[in-house]
This record gives C-alpha cells, sequence and structure tokens, in this order.
C-alpha cells in the first residue's frame, strides 16, 4: 500500500517546498546592482525571455537589458544600492522589494555631469518563475524629485 507521508498533509512543509523568492531578489540586487556591480551575472539570474517595465516602457531579453543597466552605472559616479525592504506573497510568484540608490550625477537623465549627490527611491515589482529565474520586473522611482535635486542649483528636490 501507498501511503502518503504525514508531511504533505502539513501545510506547513508545502510552506517550505516554496521558493525563497526574497533570496533570489536579493541575490539578483547584490550581484547585479551592489559594489562591485556586475550586469553579466544577468545571464545566470533571468530568464532568456526577460523583461523590464521602467517608467512604463518595456526593455525585452537580456542583451538590451544588461546595455540598459551599464548605461544606468554609468551614469551615476559612486553608485551605492541599498535593499530597504523586500517580501513576496503566497507562492512565491511575485516580490516586491524597495530600494534605495545612492552617488553622484554623472550625466543621469540628459543632464550635464555635475557631481551633484543623487538619492533615488523605488520599488520593484518581480514576476519569478518555477525555475527561480527573474522573468519580468516592473520598477517605479522618484525620477522627478531626482531630476529636481540634479539640476536645481540649490539642489533641492522638485515639489509639486
Amino acid at each position: 500500500m501507498n501511503e502518503v507521508p504525514e508531511e504533505a498533509d502539513n501545510p506547513e512543509h508545502v510552506a517550505m517546498e516554496r521558493p525563497d523568492s526574497v533570496a533570489i531578489v536579493e541575490n539578483f540586487w547584490r550581484e547585479v546592482w551592489q559594489h562591485p556591480q556586475n550586469p553579466d551575472a544577468i545571464d545566470r539570474l533571468v530568464h532568456e525571455d526577460f523583461v523590464i517595465t521602467s517608467g512604463g516602457r518595456d526593455i525585452a531579453g537580456r542583451e538590451p537589458f544588461k546595455a540598459w543597466v551599464r548605461d544606468f552605472l554609468a551614469k551615476v559616479h559612486d553608485f551605492q544600492f541599498h535593499i530597504i525592504e523586500t517580501f513576496q506573497n503566497h507562492d512565491g510568484s511575485r516580490v516586491a522589494s524597495r530600494w534605495r540608490v545612492t552617488g553622484r550625477n554623472n550625466g543621469l537623465m540628459g543632464t550635464q555631469p555635475n557631481g551633484a549627490p543623487i538619492e533615488m527611491t523605488g520599488t520593484a515589482v518581480w514576476e519569478v518563475g518555477p525555475d527561480g529565474r527573474l522573468r519580468h520586473n516592473w520598477v517605479e522611482r522618484n525620477a522627478f524629485e531626482v531630476h529636481g535635486a540634479i539640476t536645481r542649483a540649490d539642489a533641492r528636490a522638485n515639489i509639486f
């Protein structure tokens, strides 16, 4: 007689089988964005059909995404990436992460490189595949305030 193991009926055991998608996303942040930044890690960490939706614009595929990351990193001297908070839904298919970037302006948002301090905050919502690879990232950030801070003579953020 085939018996079902007792732990199969135990919801706590089932929860332990789910992927730790928070760890997957935070590993991505560490490997790609934290010092020493490594955009080539994208090849291992994201699905080949990966899409990032940044400010409503889609960047599809690993190579275009890596180019986007490199361009972003080049626009901020002394780039530092800080993980604020990360959590996942019940099955690990979605992860929300709040983050902060600091550094100095080197032409971000089409501005003249002036070394102005940058502090950018944002939120990323990730789709994590069953294989543990990242499939989609929807990201929003406080770009309006950052643009004001790097273009105003007094380095203060824009206020609505």
